[in-house]
């Protein structure tokens, strides 16, 4: 936590969220990241109410369209057809934009790297991985890496629904610290 004046000032996470998200990639790092005394703001893409692509609806804080903070970091979950929908959206592009000319951290998982991250220039020059069969999505700018977690820089990357809590963990590590990720870690009884 930063300090401003005399009081400390959380970390800001916008965890963004488009119709057919994967459940298990997006609760899992809300989850997590909340339990590490983050602030994080679930934005949904062009409404509140966004539908998983297993059926399960969560409720936004806010529209993406109307937030107009920059956050310490964003999260982009993928599934089918939520990383596409994400790709889609102007806002989050505009944002992603301005979270890389700033060196603000962004995390994206399954096939958000690969459909989202790689296309707007994100991932030039990394390395990254992604969910398997979306590799040639990453692009020749791209080193694609197999590892379940990647870190390059200030962006975080990861495979898909199993390695959600590991790809959590790392996002606290880089906004919290190593000791607050291994006891949050040990809590919930992962692999470290």
């Amino acid at each position: 936590m930063a300090r401003r004046g005399d009081r400390e000032v959380k970390k800001t996470v916008l965890v963004a969220l488009a119709d057919g998200f994967e459940e298990i990639e997006a609760v899992t790092p809300i989850d997590v990241l909340r339990r590490a005394g983050l602030d994080v703001i679930v934005a949904g893409v062009g409404k509140k109410e966004i539908s998983g692509a297993h059926g399960i609806t969560i409720r936004a804080d806010v529209m993406l369209e109307d937030y107009r903070d920059l956050p310490d970091a964003v999260v982009l979950p993928g599934g089918m057809p939520g990383a596409d929908n994400l790709k889609k959206s102007k806002a989050l592009g505009a944002l992603l934009s301005k979270m890389d000319q700033n060196k603000k951290l962004i995390g994206a998982i399954c096939a958000a790297p690969a459909r989202v991250l790689a296309g707007a220039g994100i991932l030039d020059g990394k390395k990254a991985t992604c969910y398997p069969g979306y590799e040639n999505d990453l692009g020749a700018k791209t080193t694609f890496v197999t590892d379940r977690v990647v870190k390059d820089g200030r962006v975080i990357t990861s495979r898909g629904p199993g390695t959600a809590l590991e790809f959590a963990l790392e996002l606290v590590c880089e906004l919290t610290d190593s000791r607050t990720a291994g006891r949050l870690a040990q809590a919930l009884i992962a692999r470290s």
